[in-house]
């Protein structure tokens, strides 16, 4: 039935209304000619009907009820009623497929049935049986054909739809088998990678004892093995807590950037929200790119969700402002918004963790998160710190924090975050 989709589309209307418009004139010219000539009053009736067509053809409703209203006029005027009787039928088809309550089509259905049924007042009974045969035609044809027509319409936009959302479901399952898969890799790498270095470090740290007559420089050289091995096994310590942890493994955007590449992720990042319509200023120290590979990654999805927020419950009218500095090797960061502008209607559910996965992330590294309102708006911010250790106890298990208090909920408003 894809031809009739095609053939009855919304926006071809004033191409079938012009056709049957020259299809009417055609009648006129010839097809009356061989009974007898139109009069000018049925010639003036048919060109108010074809302007009125044409005029409405995006009104459905207007045009039927003009057209009817012709046919009417029309049945004591005229003998020959047919180009108002069809361009009055047209425009039920018309409106029972473009029609968006069920209600209007059966009103104006029955208008036209009446309309038709007043040329039989007052004739016998077996010309007032052939008007109610002939409503099948006028009447019920039209009708039959506009819900056919609706009818393959809506089962078509339903397939459609069910179409889009088995690709929705396959897509989502092939993203969670991928972070499946990317999780389990990398705690397979943990295990092999950490069993090695840790053995490294140990081994160097027994030369440094049982060999203390070193050269000096030989001694540098132990040292600094046995500091960036300590250093290389925290960072992975912490990166597998991070993809242990339930939430870190649902969350299929959990991937590894380079150090050196922040800055240009943040600016990435930044243009995002600013597309978007949020107005964002960014303060970000050029040292960023220093930092080591886990912190640079709670940095960038800090910052992702933060703005995302603001877009969220601020309104895509905000303006925010992002500070990220590095002081004494500790990360302050920091996302805050004037919380003025206008809510969209309809926001779209983000694919993070809210709060809750921001204060997760950033207790992991030993720091704390702390977000609430301010006089202007709402304010996010955090300090990772410099050396953070490492998750004690199993690899899967991350590192907590004392207990501290939690941030104070947002008071409820036209943009309070949702719960995480």
């Amino acid at each position: 039935m894809g031809w009739v989709g095609r053939l009855f589309d919304a926006r071809d209307t004033l191409a079938r209304m012009l056709l049957l418009d020259l299809s009417g004139l055609g009648y006129l010219v010839f097809g009356a000619q061989g009974h007898h000539a139109p009069t000018t009053t049925q010639w003036a009736l048919a060109l108010v009907a074809f302007a009125v067509a044409l005029l409405f053809h995006r009104r459905p409703l207007v045009n039927l009820v003009a057209q009817a209203a012709l046919l009417a006029v029309a049945f004591p005027l005229v003998d020959d009623t047919t180009i108002n009787q069809v361009g009055a039928s047209w425009a039920l088809l018309e409106l029972t497929m473009w029609a968006e309550r069920p209600r209007t089509i059966w009103l104006a259905a029955a208008l036209l049935a009446a309309v038709d049924m007043t040329d039989s007042i007052g004739d016998p009974v077996r010309r007032l049986l052939s008007g109610v045969f002939g409503l099948t035609v006028e009447v019920g044809l039209p009708l039959l054909l506009g819900l056919v027509i609706r009818t393959t319409r809506e089962l078509a936009r339903q397939a459609e739809e069910r179409a889009a959302a088995e690709q929705r479901r396959r897509e989502s399952e092939s993203r969670a088998a991928r972070a499946d898969e990317r999780s389990a890799i990398a705690r397979e790498l943990h295990d092999v990678v950490a069993h090695h270095v840790a053995s490294m470090v140990l081994r160097v740290g027994v030369a440094r004892h049982v060999l203390p007559d070193l050269d000096p420089r030989v001694g540098e050289v132990f040292d600094d093995v046995h500091s960036t091995g300590t250093a290389a096994l925290n960072d992975l310590r912490r990166l597998v807590a991070v993809l242990r942890g339930p939430d870190g493994v649902r969350d299929a955007a959990l991937t590894a950037i380079e150090p050196s590449a922040l800055p240009a992720a943040l600016d990435a990042a930044v243009d995002r929200a600013r597309q978007a319509g949020v107005t964002v200023e960014a303060d970000v120290d050029s040292s960023v790119g220093t930092l080591d590979a886990v912190r640079s990654q709670a940095v960038l999805r800090l910052t992702q969700e933060a703005l995302t927020n603001v877009a969220k419950h601020a309104g895509t009218a905000a303006r925010a402002r992002l500070t990220v500095s590095v002081v004494d090797g500790a990360v302050h960061w920091e996302v805050s918004d004037d919380g003025r502008g206008p809510v969209p209607a309809a926001v779209p559910a983000g694919g993070g963790h809210g709060l809750t996965g921001m204060r997760e992330r950033v207790e992991v590294l030993g720091g704390r998160l702390e977000a609430g309102p301010t006089d202007a708006g709402w304010r996010v911010r955090t300090v990772l710190p410099a050396g953070a250790p490492a998750p004690d106890g199993p690899p899967g298990s991350p590192a907590r924090p004392p207990e501290t208090a939690a941030p104070r909920p947002r008071p409820a408003g036209p943009h309070a975050p949702e719960p995480a």
